[in-house]
């Protein structure tokens, strides 16, 4: 039978959009569910402000009643402007293994692309950098965390019959902290901070964090990431968006400042525990008792794997060694909490600074992941 494709529009229609990928990955013991009313809010305009500057349609695919794929259209104006493209992104893509049921998905993504002016089509990617990106193409015997995309096998297969090609490619590491720190680490970091005049300033919560610097911070980030691939310079709401979603629930033993003469931020690392086992326990729900589980994760004494969100430096404050410092404030706080090994998000493949921060580690390159292109 044909496939039916539906937009998705209301609250609850974007729940079962959501439920369709966990219903598909349910004997998957990989994949990570997304926190529910998270993931629901990303798609609510007065909850998510990546909306004021983007426009985007939910679809699903149905045959014989029977929903079999998903995906999100998204024009995100703003980047466009930035980079000078007319690209329509497709996002949130899964779907069985039927070639037929990827290209409805794809073909609608293109067609509704097309007629608001768009002449490229690129994915899996989301509102902005911020979101989950890239098709994973290695590592799919590995636990995926809670900031990354999982995806079967197949779906390479699906993305080249469709015509897709490459147009960017990431990478992810783990990365194994030594018992101590190492000495050339240690002389590195003090001949740092003697001639950039910085020091870690080492906030103890969200009070303290915002009462120093506000959001400046995401300044920072901003500043650091504007030159990395399908960047959009965030608005002020988006600042204060991804500081409530993601501060609340860090434990500041593993959030870095780094801070100049004048009090400035010129950088900041920030990492968590890795929740991805408990997000697996509850389904991605917070009730009955998955806040109990997310609990239990969030303030752990003992962590055998964690997360490595990001590390920012500002441009002016680039290619000074300002990255050991972040080393010698976290890999003390790994060994208190007997972390075995840290996950990175992804890093391009083209970035080799960023990449030289875990070679300098014993580290194990586990995931590749690819974004996609083709013109339309």
């Amino acid at each position: 039978m044909a496939i039916q494709i539906v937009e998705i529009n209301t609250k609850r229609e974007i729940k079962k959009f959501i439920a369709f990928a966990n219903d598909l990955y349910k004997d998957c013991p990989y994949y990570c569910p997304p926190l529910m009313f998270d993931e629901v809010n990303t798609f609510i305009s007065d909850k998510n402000p990546a909306l004021e500057v983007s426009d985007k349609q939910l679809f699903m695919a149905y045959r014989d009643g029977k929903p079999v794929g998903r995906v999100a259209a998204i024009i995100n104006h703003k980047a466009n402007e930035c980079w000078g493209v007319k690209k329509v992104r497709f996002g949130w893509i899964d779907f069985i293994d039927d070639l037929e049921v990827s290209k409805a998905l794809l073909d609608t993504v293109r067609e509704w692309g097309k007629k608001r002016g768009c002449t490229t089509m690129n994915g899996p990617v989301g509102f902005t950098d911020m979101d989950h990106q890239g098709l994973l193409l290695e590592g799919y015997d590995y636990l995926s965390p809670m900031a990354s995309l999982y995806n079967y096998p197949y779906y390479v297969e699906h993305m080249n019959a469709y015509g897709l090609v490459k147009e960017a490619d990431w990478i992810e590491f783990q990365v194994f902290p030594p018992k101590e720190i190492p000495e050339r680490l240690q002389r590195i970091a003090n001949v740092v901070m003697q001639r950039s005049n910085v020091r870690i300033d080492k906030v103890k919560n969200v009070k303290e964090l915002v009462s120093k610097y506000g959001i400046e911070y995401m300044d920072v980030i901003g500043k650091a990431y504007e030159k990395l691939y399908n960047f959009q310079p965030l608005t002020e709401k988006q600042k204060k968006y991804y500081c409530d979603m993601y501060f609340p629930i860090l434990n500041f033993d593993f959030v870095t400042v780094i801070v100049n003469d004048k009090n400035e931020v010129v950088g900041v690392g920030v990492g968590m525990p890795d929740i991805s086992n408990a997000l697996r326990k509850c389904g991605g729900k917070l009730f009955p008792f998955g806040w109990y589980h997310l609990l239990k994760a969030l303030r752990a004494k003992h962590l055998e794997v964690f997360d490595l969100l990001l590390i920012a430096v500002r441009p002016d404050y680039q290619d000074k060694g300002i990255n050991s410092l972040f080393f010698l404030d976290q890999i003390p706080y790994m060994n208190k909490y007997g972390v075995k090994y840290a996950e990175t998000t992804a890093i391009l493949e083209t970035n080799t600074k960023n990449q030289a921060n875990w070679l300098q580690f014993e580290h194990n390159q586990h995931k590749r992941r690819r974004a996609y292109i083709m013109e339309i």
